[in-house]
């Protein structure tokens, strides 16, 4: 069974930064991809970040670029999302999501063509002063 959980939200400062974790168990391919997502009150949910598995390619919202950064650490299973220069509109709850199979962000798709079937439970960010 698929399990995604979400960490290191929290209350920072404009301009501060915050390291999110997404801590990914259950898969059974090698092939895969970790997203993370953001909604804030009364918005629609936005896509922020993705990285693949296959090539560690990777997608950014252009509201994010430049700030925010996706890695991973195979090891530990786990993908994180680097968020400098924090802004009051990036307070959200953050969701990681997994998406099942082969993707590669070389080949020309971005996550909003992604179908993701797994979802964590999400991580409150508030940027304010």
């Amino acid at each position: 069974q698929v399990q995604l959980v979400e960490s290191g939200g929290g209350l920072v400062q404009p301009g501060g930064s915050l390291k999110l974790s997404c801590a990914a168990s259950g898969f059974t391919t090698p092939y895969y991809a970790i997203g993370w997502f953001r909604q804030a009150p009364g918005k629609e949910r936005e896509g922020v970040s993705c990285i693949t598995s296959s090539d560690g390619s990777t997608d950014y919202a252009d509201s994010v670029k430049g700030r925010f950064t996706i890695s991973r650490d195979r090891a530990k299973n786990t993908v994180y999302l680097q968020m400098n220069s924090l802004k009051p509109e990036d307070t959200a709850v953050y969701y990681c999501a997994a998406y099942w199979g082969f993707l590669s962000f070389l080949d020309r798709i971005t996550m909003a063509d992604v179908e993701f079937d797994y979802w964590g439970q999400g991580t409150q960010v508030t940027v304010s002063s």
